[in-house]
């Protein structure tokens, strides 16, 4: 096969839907496949702010576990006349109905249902009455659902992965910067109490110049995977069996992203990804009795990342094994070090006589805690007190951010440079740590508008 035939058969294929390239071997050849995937993008929509919305007028789609959550997070945002939700739309009737019946106690706007066929989401999404679609449905249904909302003039605000081919990643950024529309993945960790605290911390000089970050994705699904009815059709289970990376990198780097000012100031350089072997989803399926027991995804999953700066992130992945949940959150800087699970933090003395290994006691840890508490949570804590259920409160923080922003015509938190660039670690580690962990130069996302350096939105107070 010549060169060029190989190389679109590969694109077509295995490296970009996730199937391992066990045939390509030749770092030039990797690298040219990645290469080969570049679209000329402009890099216009950092710092976009689209037209005041005085009222956000939004579309669901998606209503299962996640998308149920989301629609219990808008309910102070439709009190407050914020918003309105104009639709539902899922493949289950059902469940259409049931958020019809939720959203009623508390709206009393008419709901119309999209329920009759896998498509209809797409009359929803014609609407002329929605400035916003929300997007809660299986992996590989994001991309085509956001491309074809901002085709139709739509906002978008995605769940996680906005992408996981590399061809996804591009054509986001191009509809996005032809369309003049948002499109937004709502990695909800970012907004969490500790991420926004080391946050603030970082952007206060606490932690001097950082050199190193690690996050991870580590918490056990196994029963939920092997459970025949939580994911409908199984889906991410299958995605296990015919894959081999890290699937869910963005609840980890998103913050890591924002800590380093990855798009504004830094950018991601190259990566190499390495699995373990596979076996610990293999035997519980084993003993669940399973009809699928055999899996390519490994059970952890270690891909390392290098900043155009030098700064290193360690990203790992592991849903498979038995263990505390865990995304790590470990910074390392020139004047201090954080590491979660639980939270601890470590303030490095200026004397030398005064260096030491121990972390701050309970009382001063606190104090830092108190005096860095970030802007949002002093603002929002009374409020998503009563939304605990969104992941103890980050939830509402993240749909309230999205929705006044959009109220008030301001840049979001999160672009969509930011969205594409913290999905595309997933292809880009499988082709990694399917190719002996081969070194993979990551594209840039930007052209080039990284370099200037940008005040991180999500530190605005609005």
């Amino acid at each position: 096969m010549k060169r060029k035939e190989f190389l679109q058969s590969v694109l077509g294929a295995s490296a970009f839907i996730g199937l391992p390239l066990t045939s390509c071997n030749d770092q030039n050849t990797l690298q040219e496949l990645v290469n080969n995937t570049t679209k000329k993008i402009q890099g216009n929509m950092i710092g976009f702010s689209s037209q005041e919305i005085k009222k956000v007028r939004i579309g669901v789609i998606g209503l299962g576990n996640r998308g149920s959550v989301l629609i219990e997070m808008l309910q102070y945002l439709v009190n407050k006349q914020y918003a309105q939700i104009i639709a539902v739309s899922d493949i289950t009737k059902e469940k259409t109905e049931k958020a019809k019946n939720t959203i009623s106690k508390w709206q009393k706007a008419s709901i119309y249902c999209y329920n009759k066929s896998e498509e209809s989401w797409r009359e929803m999404v014609k609407r002329e009455d929605i400035d916003l679609v929300i997007i809660a449905t299986p992996w590989r249904m994001h991309t085509p659902m956001s491309l074809f909302s901002m085709e139709k003039g739509k906002h978008v605000a995605c769940e996680v992965p906005i992408a996981y081919t590399l061809e996804d990643c591009w054509k986001l950024i191009k509809t996005a910067e032809t369309t003049r529309r948002h499109c937004i993945m709502i990695e909800n960790c970012c907004y969490n109490q500790e991420e926004l605290w080391i946050l603030n911390m970082i952007q206060e000089g606490i932690f001097g110049d950082i050199t190193h970050t690690e996050g991870a994705y580590l918490h056990d699904l196994r029963a939920l995977l092997l459970d025949e009815n939580y994911y409908q059709d199984q889906w991410r289970l299958k995605q296990h069996a015919i894959r081999n990376g890290n699937f869910y990198t963005t609840h980890a780097l998103g913050p890591i992203c924002h800590y380093l000012g990855i798009g504004r100031g830094d950018n991601f350089c190259h990566l190499t990804s390495m699995s373990s072997r596979e076996l610990n989803l293999s035997l519980a399926a084993k003993q669940a009795k399973h009809k699928i027991q055999k899996y390519k995804c490994g059970d952890i999953n270690n891909t390392i990342i290098k900043t155009k700066k030098g700064k290193t992130i360690l990203l790992q992945f592991d849903v498979h094994t038995g263990r505390p949940y865990s995304r790590i959150n470990k910074i390392i800087g020139t004047n201090a070090m954080h590491e979660g699970y639980p939270s601890r933090l470590y303030i490095d003395s200026k004397q030398p006589k005064s260096w030491g290994h121990n972390w701050l006691n309970k009382k001063d840890y606190k104090k830092y805690r108190k005096k860095y508490q970030h802007p949002i949570i002093k603002k929002l804590e009374t409020i998503s007190q009563e939304f605990k259920q969104g992941h103890g409160g980050m939830d509402f923080i993240m749909i309230y951010r999205l929705i006044r922003c959009l109220n008030l015509g301001l840049p979001l938190d999160i672009n969509i440079y930011d969205s594409v660039m913290w999905s595309a670690i997933t292809p880009l580690s499988e082709l990694s740590a399917n190719n002996k962990s081969q070194t993979i130069d990551i594209p840039d996302f930007t052209n080039g508008k990284w370099k200037e350096k940008e005040n991180l939105e999500i530190m605005r107070q609005i």
